[in-house]
């Protein structure tokens, strides 16, 4: 989608999703998943090619070896509950009759929010493991006397590690902020008299 600041600005503060109503459409991997292919093709898409690539998404294999069941659940499942849900809140607008789906204005207010769920938060999760899974085979060479770890006092090798994820958590904060998560959520309306109600299907 494209830079969150200039499309936030062009809606009025009014029309914009509350952060209830974002992060309730966001819970939901379908919903998150029309959102990401509209904002690939960027254009109007059919229902039954929005339907294939999310079936191929969640069953990991390519749209040709898709099953027939695999296709139906996903398409019940969209066409039904979340591409209506989503037209309401304003985020798409669908086509019923013509079986078409393309984003709408309402897209802008999920811009940060959905990069940092399915970029940010899938590689700083490995990130985390990773460091992890080193610090404990770091320890576990110490605690059996490997060189060069035996000769690093217990209290040492501890207090590297605990800079080592201080580093990387002060890190993540600082580019959790630069992408405009925390920045933009100041700017939503929260006032629930007004919200959108997203029920999470």
């Amino acid at each position: 989608m494209p830079p969150t600041d200039t499309r936030l600005r062009a809606r009025p503060q009014s029309e914009r999703l509350s952060e209830d109503t974002i992060f309730s459409i966001l819970s939901n991997e379908r919903r998150r998943y029309v959102l990401r292919y509209l904002d690939r093709v960027e254009r109007e898409a059919e229902l039954g090619d929005l339907t294939e690539r999310i079936a191929a998404w969640e069953n990991g294999v390519e749209v040709g070896e898709l099953e027939y069941d695999q296709r139906k659940r996903v398409y019940t499942s969209i066409h039904q509950t979340h591409l209506p849900k989503l037209d309401d809140a304003g985020v798409v607008d669908y086509d019923h009759d013509r079986g078409t789906v393309a984003l709408a204005a309402g897209a802008a207010d999920l811009d940060a929010y959905l990069a940092a769920v399915d970029n940010d938060g899938q590689r700083w999760s490995r990130r985390y493991l990773g460091l992890s899974a080193l610090c404990l085979a770091a320890l576990a060479a110490a605690w059996l006397d490997v060189f060069p770890l035996a000769a690093v006092p217990e209290l040492a090798l501890a207090t590297v590690v605990a800079i080592v994820f201080g580093v990387l958590a002060a890190t993540h904060a600082w580019v959790s902020r630069s992408t405009g998560v925390d920045a933009a959520s100041t700017d939503f309306d929260t006032d629930t008299d007004t919200d959108t109600d997203i029920e999470t299907d």
